[in-house]
């Protein structure tokens, strides 16, 4: 198979409110596609979707080969996701919650998994403090290492910048370039420059529709931009 998604009619309501609606797109294995939207465009409830945590209203998803619904349990070994959330207990030390989480996801030698990726986010010398002392960035950091434990296929990032330091977002960027190679990225980011230049693709939501899907290379900045800037302003109009 070639493509890592392939979302069709995708549909989110809660209540009367539709935070995502009718979303169709296509994500070729080893691309990243990077989605764009004002606030309350439901690039967040895109992911989590994708990542098996929100059970869609309607439409259907095929996710590395596997069905979003009926295989969701094992997509969740296939998949790393960074969310605003940390996703970490906050008692145990950095090294006990990366180490649960390993055994948790049947990583192999997880002991000297956990250390390579706390040297990797240059939380090492933090290993044995609680999370719960951890500046936002750290746990930012953590955050990525636990994302990145099973070495996933399919990466499911929802600004991931948030909260990072300089040296930890130069750290993340270089973890990106490492791993980009051999996966498939999701990110979703308000930085239009930044998030331009990672992407291999790129998707713009407003209130829950697609207003466009692109390849990056067919689409220069500059215009990109501006089609940024009229769905965000039909978002608030």
């Amino acid at each position: 198979m070639t493509d890592a998604i392939v979302a069709k009619g995708l549909r989110k309501a809660f209540g009367s409110r539709v935070a995502v609606d009718d979303l169709s797109f296509t994500l070729p294995k080893g691309r990243f596609l990077v989605v764009f939207g004002p606030n309350g465009a439901g690039k967040t409830t895109l992911l989590r979707m994708l990542s098996t945590l929100s059970r869609p209203s309607a439409g259907s998803a095929n996710i590395l080969g596997l069905d979003l619904i009926e295989d969701a349990q094992e997509l969740r070994r296939h998949i790393g996701f960074i969310s605003h959330a940390p996703m970490l207990y906050p008692a145990l030390s950095a090294s006990e919650n990366l180490l649960f989480f390993a055994r948790l996801q049947g990583v192999p030698n997880p002991q000297a998994r956990v250390k390579d990726l706390l040297d990797a986010v240059e939380l090492s010398h933090r290993s044995l403090d609680p999370v719960s002392t951890f500046s936002r960035g750290m746990l930012q950091r953590c955050s990525i290492a636990r994302a990145l434990l099973g070495d996933p296929e399919l990466l499911l990032l929802d600004e991931p910048y948030s909260g990072l330091d300089l040296r930890a977002a130069d750290i993340f960027d270089q973890l990106l370039s490492d791993h980009r190679a051999d996966r498939s990225i999701v990110m979703v980011s308000h930085d239009l420059q930044h998030g331009y230049d990672l992407a291999d693709q790129l998707l713009l939501m407003s209130r829950g529709k697609l207003l466009l899907s692109a390849d990056k290379d067919d689409l220069p900045f500059d215009e990109f931009q501006h089609r940024f800037r009229a769905g965000a302003g039909m978002a608030v109009g």
